[in-house]
Order: structure tokens, then C-alpha cells, then sequence
């Protein structure tokens, strides 16, 4: 009778285990929660809105901190982000028609459509060459009977309502805030200072002579100076006898 018992109460601790581990991972799969863990990876942070398509595996969503907006796909596998001042505008699409508008710089297009029977999707508008525009389908036809299927009506409403929200972000003013190492002040350049005049030093005596000669006292004269001596004996001579010749 225990071991009865005593394997009554491991089934039901088994059977309570198994229950929690697959609340837990179905809490975890949830296809909104797997969209806004890619959206937090994509923005790296906490996104401070965000918009789901269910049944899609699609969803976007803003950072206000880095001012930029991420979109994701695939259940957030797979995501891009934008800068904020490169979202254009938005559009609100009603089986097959642009309903409602707002774009930067443009008036808003007011919402003009109450139901759906094909198709209500919001697709943004963004300023690049690769990836122009990302499409959300807020409901479409086999979406009836799907436990977390959003009505025409509720999904047009929701539309209008992301409409509103982007018009406003459109109008406020962009600032990119940057970290305080690029916030730092320019380095004050000061003015060059003048060196304080100085007393001319006198000029060096020039070096003396590397050898120095001194001839003796009882040395011959150089031949030179005996050649010079003769001429001017000779000269002195030839004035004598044209003297005497004249007398």
C-alpha cells in the first residue's frame, strides 16, 4: 500500500513539473513575446513601442533613448533598423486602397474606412534605397477563428491609432544624443606668449690658428725678399748714372 501511494505522489509531481515546463515554454514561445525579444536585440535595448501582426511573425518597434525604429520578421529572427529621421510616413491599406496618409512635411490624410473584407495592413515608409517600405498585415481572412485574431473593424481602429502616433514623431524634432566623450567642450587654444627680449651675447673671438710659426731672429731672409732687394739696387743705380751722365 505505500509503494502504491509513494508512486501515486511521483506521478503527480511529474505530471505538475510537466505542466509548469510547458506553461513556462509556451509562455516563452508566445509569438508576441518572441517578436519583442528580437526587437529588443535589433534596438538593443527595451522598445518603447511596438506593434505585433499576428499569425505573421512580423513587428516594429521605437528606441526614443537612440532615436531609431526596428523592424522585424520571422518571429524576430531576422530585423533592420532605421534612424529615426529616415522613417518618411506611413499609410493605412484597406483591400487594396490607401485609406489614410501622413508623411513628413505633408498634410495627414484622414482615415476613411470603417471595415475590411481582404486585407488591413499599416506599412511605413522609410528614406532608403534596399528597403523602402515594411508592410504589416493587421488582419486578413484566414485569420478568422484564430484565438488572437484582431476584427476588421478593431484592426482599422488599431491602424488609425499607430497613424496618429507616427504623425506626431513625425513632427517632433530630431536629436541624437551622444555620449559624453563627443560632448566634450573644444580645447581652448590660447594665445602664443613672447619670449621676454634677451641681452645680444658678444660675439666669440675667432679661433686661434691651428700652427703657429715663428721664424728665428738669425735666419736668411726668403729669396724673395733678396730678388726685390736687387731690383731696387738696380733701379737705384741706373737714377745714379743718369745723374752723372747729365752732369
Amino acid at each position: 500500500m505505500d509503494e502504491i501511494t509513494r508512486l501515486l505522489a511521483m506521478l503527480g509531481v511529474a505530471g505538475v513539473v510537466v505542466t509548469a515546463l510547458a506553461g513556462i515554454a509556451r509562455w516563452r514561445m508566445n509569438e508576441g513575446r518572441r517578436v519583442r525579444r528580437g526587437l529588443k536585440v535589433v534596438l538593443k535595448g527595451q522598445p518603447h513601442g511596438f506593434l505585433v501582426a499576428f499569425g505573421r511573425g512580423r513587428g516594429m518597434g521605437f528606441n526614443f533613448t537612440t532615436n531609431q525604429v526596428a523592424v522585424v520578421w520571422d518571429l524576430g529572427a531576422w530585423g533592420l533598423v532605421y534612424a529615426l529621421d529616415e522613417l518618411m510616413g506611413a499609410e493605412v491599406i484597406v483591400d487594396g486602397l490607401v485609406v489614410g496618409r501622413v508623411h513628413r512635411g505633408e498634410a495627414r490624410r484622414a482615415l476613411d474606412a470603417f471595415d475590411a473584407a481582404e486585407r488591413v495592413a499599416l506599412r511605413l515608409v522609410f528614406d532608403d534605397l534596399t528597403q523602402p517600405e515594411f508592410v504589416l498585415d493587421l488582419w486578413l481572412p484566414e485569420d478568422e477563428g484564430r484565438s488572437d485574431e484582431l476584427p476588421p473593424g478593431e484592426a482599422i481602429a488599431e491602424a488609425n491609432r499607430w497613424l496618429a502616433r507616427i504623425e506626431a514623431l513625425l513632427r517632433r524634432p530630431v536629436t541624437v544624443k551622444r555620449p559624453p566623450s563627443a560632448q566634450s567642450a573644444a580645447p581652448q587654444v590660447s594665445a602664443p606668449v613672447a619670449a621676454e627680449p634677451t641681452a645680444a651675447a658678444a660675439p666669440e673671438p675667432p679661433p686661434p690658428p691651428l700652427f703657429a710659426f715663428r721664424a728665428p731672429a738669425d735666419a736668411d731672409p726668403p729669396p724673395w725678399d733678396e730678388a726685390e732687394i736687387d731690383e731696387n739696387d738696380d733701379e737705384d743705380s741706373g737714377d745714379d748714372r743718369a745723374r752723372m751722365a747729365g752732369r
